[in-house]
């Protein structure tokens, strides 16, 4: 990982924030669509500050800057980070949440900017509130991104990918039903209508999709939808006459992309004219908690706005029939692509005794995975890591700089596909050696909570939070942990992170309870600093299921693993595992081979691969 040198790019910007009258100014990872995943033209947080990792938020004065990522990024940030910048690593005791920074920073009357595009409302206010606090003069919103007029002339143009119609086959609900499903919550609500400016919601809601971001088959857009009206804001060349002819089908009306914040201003300013007239109509708009602070502002504040979970993130968090059977089908395929890829390497490593680097090895894996049937592309970017970097959680491989896969190592593959029936994201572990005892332990004891999850039941009710002990019991009672979540949701060819749903301490995942249909991985690991590190993923979907009791009349609930790769047998301490689960694990072996081994009849090579690590415990 290469560090950038940021002093002259630093330089710039504090130019700029002096001309601006800026003391503190603040630089999220995030696009205007609240995106985790974002297009080449929206790092703008990589840019200032040389750390690329998908989660962090730069604060720059002008004599310090400082860069604050959570646990997932701390190896990854401390190497990529120049001296110009302090890490602050978040979560940790005594470190100060980058806003506690930017605050500390305002201290006698400073003013902090950010670009409202880039920050929910609920940031800014609470922001704003430390601020004052801390003796600051306040938080204020700069139009003009400061950072793209440092990147000027080298900054990537924005994208302009072709949008798809995915046809009522893949989606399983029809755009007139979600248009009809989502105006009785505006009814019920009794709003105005409803702002939406997530970019997996709008692709979701219109069942199309699209790649103006790596990965993610989603495209930039926004779109209004009131009681008679839906309005899909995208730039219109992005849209071939199918497309056109589709929404209008779907009575959904075409503008221009950049006039959202002008018709949202024309839209409060209308509402506001009404309610003068009539002083009992107290309707408002509504936007999801995650929209920007620039498009509250657009829309006429608190006065106008009422900001909600968003209805369409969790109508597209429990799937249907037809999206369920598309995440068990396209699992069977990625299932057999590595299955193929493990067999492929460990003969590379072992017999032939290949030199493969990291690189060439996703690459490889990406090959084998496009034979399959509806494959669309990566669900995001290959972590193929050997020995020390398996320890980095997001580590990404450097084409030309990456290391040789070592096979007396441990070997961290976490990958995804998209497929126009699904989206995958599987991560297994492996060695092609003989495994120390630490790495051993380590993988069986990550293993039993990755099946405690998978063997859960629990009432209707019950949150993600909730859940996340069980997969990290048995590292708890050797003193060990991992500093990441235990689970996200999966989107059904859409983003392989999705909201509202998830398994960890996060706060948000104690909101929302898991519900039938809701796709989520099961992701424990354990991570040790410059040696190995351990995580084994499988995708898992929220079913209903029959208990002898149902205390409370309250249906239960229990999970259904869609994930079809075997476990590294070699790094299994069968004598730490009980009967119910080597019971278990005879199951999802015999489960494996009955779905997969049709893949490989005529590869001798890859049948004995699966036949050996599918044998019984």
């Amino acid at each position: 990982m290469e560090k950038v040198n940021t002093t002259a790019r630093l330089a710039e910007l504090r130019k700029l924030m002096s001309e601006n009258e800026v003391d503190v100014y603040i630089v999220p990872s995030e696009d205007s669509h609240s995106s985790e995943y974002i297009a080449p033209s929206d790092a703008r947080r990589a840019f200032i500050s040389g750390f690329t990792g998908s989660a962090g938020c730069a604060v720059v004065t002008h004599d310090k800057a400082a860069l604050a990522t959570d646990g997932r990024y701390f190896n990854q940030a401390s190497k990529q980070l120049d001296e110009n910048w302090v890490l602050l690593k978040q979560g940790l005791q005594d470190v100060p949440t980058w806003q506690e920074w930017s605050a500390d920073q305002a201290a006698g009357g400073k003013v902090v900017a950010v670009d409202p595009t880039l920050v929910t409302s609920g940031t800014a206010k609470k922001l704003s509130e430390k601020i004052k606090k801390s003796g600051g003069k306040d938080l204020v919103p700069v139009e003009v991104n400061l950072v793209d007029k440092v990147w000027g002339g080298d900054r990537p143009p924005q994208p302009n990918e072709p949008v798809m119609v995915l046809s009522d086959n893949f989606a399983g609900k029809n755009v007139k039903t979600k248009l009809a499903d989502l105006r009785k919550e505006l009814e019920k609500k009794k709003s105005l209508g409803f702002v939406v400016s997530m970019l997996d919601e709008i692709a979701w809601l219109f069942n199309l999709r699209g790649n103006d971001i790596p990965y993610n088959p989603v495209f930039l857009s926004y779109a209004v939808v009131t009681a008679d009206e839906a309005t899909l804001y995208i730039n219109s060349s992005k849209l071939d006459s199918k497309c056109q002819s589709y929404l209008a089908e779907n009575g959904v009306v075409i503008k221009p992309y950049e006039d959202i914040f002008g018709d949202a201003t024309a839209l409060s300013q209308a509402a506001a004219a009404k309610k003068a007239e009539d002083t009992s109509d107290n309707r408002k708009f509504l936007i999801a908690n995650k929209a920007s602070w620039a498009l509250k502002r657009a829309l006429g504040g608190d006065d106008m706005v009422e900001e909600i979970r968003s209805p369409i993130g969790d109508s597209k968090a429990v799937k249907n029939e037809t999206e369920l059977e598309g995440m068990r089908s396209c699992h069977i395929r990625d299932g057999a692509a590595l299955i193929e890829f493990f067999a492929w390497l460990e003969e590379q490593l072992v017999v032939k005794r290949a030199t493969i680097d990291e690189v060439e090895a996703a690459d490889k894996l990406e090959a084998l995975r496009a034979k399959q049937k509806y494959f669309v592309g990566l669900s995001f970017s290959t972590i193929s890591s050997t020995g020390a970097n398996a320890a980095v959680i997001h580590y990404k491989p450097e084409r030309g700089s990456c290391a040789t896969i070592d096979p007396n190592a441990v070997y961290l593959c976490d990958s995804g596909a998209q497929y126009l029936d699904g989206t995958t994201d599987t991560t297994r572990t492996l060695h092609f050696g003989e495994p120390t005892e630490a790495e051993i332990e380590a993988y069986t004891l990550v293993l039993k909570g990755n099946i405690a999850l998978d063997r859960a039941v629990f009432p209707k009710g019950t949150t993600g939070f909730a859940l996340d002990g069980l997969a990290r019991q048995f590292l708890w009672q050797q003193g060990l942990d991992y500093r990441h979540g235990t689970g996200h949701g999966v989107g059904s060819y859409l983003n392989v992170h999705e909201g509202p749903i998830g398994i960890g301490t996060r706060v948000q995942f104690s909101e929302v309870a898991l519900s039938p249909g809701n796709v989520i991985s099961d992701e424990p690991g354990y991570y040790e600093d410059g040696s190995f590190g351990i995580r084994i993923e499988n995708i898992i979907m929220v079913k209903e299921v029959q208990t002898k009791h149902k205390f409370g009349d309250k249906p239960y609930l229990g999970f259904e693993h869609v994930t079809m790769v075997p476990y590294c047998r070699k790094l299994i301490d069968s004598s730490l595992l009980t009967e119910g689960e080597k019971a278990w694990l005879n199951d999802y072996n015999a489960d494996i081979w009955n779905k997969t081994k049709g893949y490989f009849e005529k590869d001798e090579l890859t049948t004995a691969w699966l036949k050996r690590e599918t044998q019984n415990f």
